[in-house]
């Protein structure tokens, strides 16, 4: 099934895929991608319904007022989704911004939310590693074709390494549009805005929406590379859950792709412990 759309509280029109039949899992990708950000993820589960949402301003979703762009509000829309497709629970998977969300929904509506996995995020965020990604959120690259972007790939995601010139092409359609004037990008550049109004502000750990997930299994992948998640984290995520299903994902920087055989095996153990709580 295609591409498919609902309509949330404030009027916007938002766009969500839904495929395969098995275990509801609720896939939020980060700040500025959307759902085909779980392509490369899609093409090894089995007996799992993938349910890709394309967060406001992102992908084939509906641009908004750039004072809705904000982690409350995603999460809300997320939640209307959810309702909107009668899911009385599902699993969610969350690259960066997506596992923010996740977390927030969990505590916003606990018994919803069967199991939360972690891409490269946690209750803490580097600031360095956010302000590498402010410094080109909402710039229009002034680059004539896609085959340009992906030759400056590898130099523009830091902590990436082995990755295959074929890969990097894939990414560069995820990352950026081709048009008759250049290359343009796939969500609203307003995006900025938002992330410029809280970066302004200091960056508070958020410890109680992690410990809200005390009752449900949590899994965590992170990048070796990762600067935006910093090993010290992880391992007190661990400390407060000793249970947690952990990968440490060699070679790559923020975020995994999520097909690498770390990612996948902590997915799939992940994904079976879930089994007997729906």
């Amino acid at each position: 099934m295609g591409i498919q759309y609902f309509q949330v509280e404030d009027g916007t029109r938002l766009a969500f895929r839904d495929e395969g039949q098995g275990l509801p899992l609720l896939a939020l990708a980060g700040l500025t991608r959307d759902g085909r950000d779980f392509d490369y993820l899609a093409r090894h589960l089995s007996k799992v319904r993938l349910i890709r949402l394309d967060s406001r301003g992102r992908g084939h979703s509906e641009w908004a007022p750039s004072q809705t762009y904000t982690v409350a509000q995603e999460a809300q829309d997320a939640m209307t989704l959810l309702d909107h497709l009668q899911l009385e629970k599902v699993a969610i998977i969350g690259s960066s911004r997506g596992g923010l969300l996740g977390m927030v929904m969990v505590a916003t509506a606990p018994t919803r939310i069967a199991g939360l996995c972690f891409n490269d995020v946690g209750p803490v965020l580097e600031r360095s590693g956010l302000e590498r990604i402010g410094a080109y959120i909402g710039i229009q690259p002034a680059i004539a074709t896609l085959e340009e972007i992906a030759d400056r790939m590898p130099k523009a995601m830091p902590g990436f390494e082995a990755v295959s010139a074929m890969r990097w092409a894939e990414e560069t359609i995820r990352h950026y549009i081709q048009t008759a004037d250049g290359v343009a990008l796939p969500y609203d550049p307003a995006l900025r805005e938002s992330f410029d109004r809280a970066m302004s502000q200091p960056l508070a750990a958020i410890w109680n929406l992690f410990d809200a997930c005390a009752h449900i299994p949590l899994a965590l992948i992170r990048a070796a590379n990762s600067d935006v998640l910093s090993l010290e984290t992880a391992d007190a995520m661990q400390a407060r859950r000793p249970d947690l299903i952990r990968a440490n994902i060699p070679q790559r920087g923020h975020v995994p792709f999520l097909d690498e055989p770390e990612s996948l095996a902590a997915i799939r153990t992940w994904l079976d412990r879930l089994v007997d709580t729906f």
